[in-house]
């Protein structure tokens, strides 16, 4: 490669031309790069990252929020695959996505794009989406890599986290898909982490991403996150985006020719670069657009989550007398704002669907996007009052969720509330259907209300869909991939997000979402994997044996007790043994969803791994299975356990300890050789009566059992010699016996 294209024009193939594709250069083409994850965003001349200008038409599929819910690997799959045929054929070599940054707050502006509060769910259903779009030729870019939780400040905020917290959450997600999904891409984020920013830490995207992961492919910016192009180089970011108007050409030439830049590294880029372009060198498909918006129309009725549904309010029958209310009936919300804005290639309207499912339905919009209206209020009342079920139709407004900030509140707009407040006083039943990015709070109408079936952000198809439940014609199978908390004091995160003074600080640690709740017992007012169903299911015979030293195969049967078709989605949750570092009560470790006729049964099996067993051990800096007692738990969601069965496992196995003088007493009394040593060398003159009252008050030994050893030697009383305590020493570094 140097042999034959200057270092000008291989330093240019690494920026991008604009703001939708690579530079050709150094003999190689140009490629397209176009937003995702729920649909192609693909922009002409007038591109921008801003979701500013329309984009060419194409399938709006539920957003990450909603398909999350789904709990369906297969469904995410058969989703990848047809967003990859739609890139195709808008000449798109690259995807941005999946986005699978963790759901730290519910306030998270962009948690409308993002999957779940947990990075198995995430991971797993991320890596489906990577494997669909990559059957096509297509490249996937897995982002935002990583520990982008926030909007506010994200482009300069560095995030403040330790070690294992990283490791067991915010990594796990993106470890799961690079090293089970083979992405060709990765999106570096804006933020920094502990205080080096994601592109430019070579920590991150060459010692993590490419040696200890594997990952061989292409590491690509986020637009305009670069602040030092050479740095970012150096450090594993292969291709910056979008152009720098040559600045970073010309950054790169001058530190190849100063010595500050190696040639080997700039090749090394090139020749990712030109794997990926070998990759994506199939052009040309075309696609049903027909048949794409039925498919997103069964991934989204698939993805309500039926909260609540009392009385069997629903399914309404087809004779039922329906009003319908508010204004996001007939203006539906189904994606969030900024880059992953879609042009869909059509819009159900929920009003409409309904009308023609039951006729001559009912309207009236209730209130404006600008908030709360008398006389539409008014108006309202009259017709929920003449009706069977008044349907309420509440959410959030695309200016209310979108890339470039976060929300404040957890609250529906005002108007929306006094809305549901006033159809419940004077409807028989009423039904409220949410279409929103991100969680809204339930309160204080939720329990004047009969049913509450949250929507997400749908994509185009949510009209149809949300019909298709309401009458039945799709069984609600979706499950809560997120809390919904009482309040927004309740959340983990509540004291340290967003952060101040451009840091944020993960103080929570390990403890987000469900993690938190079901630890402390802090209620929710509906927990991670909650969701009804019109049919009923049965969970028995659980049976649970160890595999190895660090897995289980987890056996159950389920059976649809009901009278219609359903899914269930079977959720398995480990509870950890006592451990040397604090963990949270369950954790999801494995899940599957499970499709049966009335009364079929059928015999599950899920294996758990060892990283369901795991947690990281930062002192070890090492993946770490304690060994002991493990409870395997079924659960309908992460506190509604149906069944559990505790298993042995004999975990990780380590050397003693080697000690210093600076061990702590409680580790040299705990070490198996020379604990017994010590204590039979500080005995060893003692009379009956001192040994006895040596031994009763061992208990005395908590007091001091973080003291350094050198000085509890030297306490009154102990006087242990020198040459007793280097001898204890060198016994703990004696090989052990076998």
């Amino acid at each position: 490669m140097s042999d034959h294209h200057s270092i000008e024009e291989r330093a240019s193939a690494l920026g991008g031309q604009d703001f939708t594709g690579s530079t050709a250069a150094a003999g190689l083409p140009a490629i397209i790069l176009s937003d995702g994850p729920h649909g192609v965003r693909r922009q002409g001349r007038t591109g921008d990252n801003l979701g500013v200008y329309d984009s060419e038409p194409a399938t709006c599929f539920p957003t990450g929020s909603a398909i999350a819910s789904s709990w369906n690997p297969q469904l995410v799959r058969e989703i990848g695959v047809a967003l990859g045929r739609e890139a195709r054929a808008l000449d798109v070599q690259v995807l941005l996505g999946p986005a699978v940054n963790l759901k730290r707050s519910p306030l998270g502006g962009r948690n409308f794009e993002y999957f779940s509060e947990d990075p198995l769910l995430a991971g797993v259903l991320g890596a489906e989406w990577v494997k669909g779009v990559q059957s096509q030729g297509v490249a996937a870019s897995v982002k935002h890599f990583a520990v982008n939780n926030q909007e506010t400040d994200r482009m300069r905020v560095s995030a403040e986290v330790d070690e294992r917290t990283l490791r067991e959450l915010y990594l796990a997600v993106f470890e799961r898909i690079v090293t089970q999904a083979t992405p060709w891409t990765v999106m570096s984020s804006y933020n920094a982490i502990n205080g080096v920013y994601s592109s430019e830490n070579r920590w991150l995207l060459t010692d993590l991403l490419r040696d200890e992961w594997g990952f061989d492919g292409l590491v690509v910016s986020d637009w305009g996150a670069i602040k030092d192009r050479v740095v970012a180089l150096a450090a594993g970011l292969d291709l910056e985006m979008p152009s720098s108007n040559g600045a970073g050409t010309r950054d790169i030439v001058s530190a190849v020719r100063e010595g500050r830049l190696g040639e080997d590294v700039v090749d090394a880029s090139i020749e990712r670069l030109r794997q990926l372009i070998e990759r994506t060198a199939e052009r040309g498909a075309s696609f049903d657009i027909d048949a794409h918006h039925r498919l997103a129309r069964r991934a989204a009725a698939e993805s309500v989550v039926l909260l609540r549904n009392e009385n069997s309010t629903l399914p309404l029958k087809p004779e039922t007398k329906l009003a319908v209310l508010g204004a996001l009936a007939v203006d539906p919300q189904f994606q969030g704002g900024g880059s992953s804005h879609v042009n869909p290639t059509r819009v159900d309207i929920p009003l409409e669907e309904l009308r023609t499912a039951f006729g001559d339905v009912a309207f009236a919009p209730g209130y404006t996007s600008d908030g709360a209206d008398e006389a539409l209020l008014q108006e309202a009342r009259r017709v929920a009052g003449d009706a069977d079920v008044a349907i309420v139709f509440a959410g959030l407004w695309e200016s209310e969720q979108s890339e470039g900030f976060d929300r404040v509140d957890l609250h529906l707009p005002p108007g929306q509330v006094e809305l549901i407040q006033a159809v419940a006083a004077v409807a028989p039943r009423t039904v409220v259907v949410l279409a929103n990015g991100g969680v809204v709070s339930l309160e204080p109408w939720h329990d004047s209300v009969d049913a509450i079936v949250e929507g997400w952000a749908l994509g185009q198809a949510i009209g149809g869909a949300i019909t298709d439940v309401l009458t039945g014609a799709a069984n609600p199978s979706g499950r809560l991939a997120e809390t919904i908390p009482v309040s927004l004091a309740d959340t983990p995160s509540y004291f340290n997000f967003p952060g101040e003074q451009e840091a944020v600080r993960y103080g929570e640690g390990v403890f987000v979402g469900y993690r938190a709740h079901v630890t402390s017992g802090q209620g929710a007012r509906y927990p991670f994997g909650h969701g009804l169903s019109y049919t009923t299911f049965d969970i028995s015979d659980l049976s649970v044996e160890a595999s190895g030293v660090d897995g289980a195969v987890v056996r159950v049967t389920v059976t649809n007790t009901g009278a219609v078709a359903g899914a269930e989605v079977v959720q398995v949750y480990v509870a950890p043994p006592a451990s040397r570092v604090r963990r949270p009560a369950r954790e999801l470790g494995a899940f599957v969803k499970v499709t049966l006729e009335p009364g079929e049964s059928r015999r599950i099996e899920l294996e758990l791994d060892r990283t369901a067993f795991r947690f990281w051990d930062a002192r070890g800096h090492r993946w770490w299975v304690e060994p002991g007692g493990y409870g395997v738990e079924i659960g309908r969601s992460a506190t509604d356990i149906l069944a559990r069965v505790d298993i042995e496992l004999d975990g990780d196995t380590e050397a003693p300890p080697e000690l210093t003088r600076t061990s702590t007493v409680k580790e040299f009394f705990a070490h198996p050789v020379v604990g017994p040593a010590l204590m039979e060398g500080m005995l060893a003159n003692a009379t009956p009566e001192q040994r006895e009252a040596a031994e009763a008050g061992a208990d005395m030994l908590r007091m001091v059992d973080s003291m350094p050893m050198d000085q509890f030697a030297r306490f009154p009383g102990v006087g242990l010699p020198e040459e007793t305590l280097d001898m204890l020493i060198a016994l703990s570094r004696q090989p052990a016996e076998v």
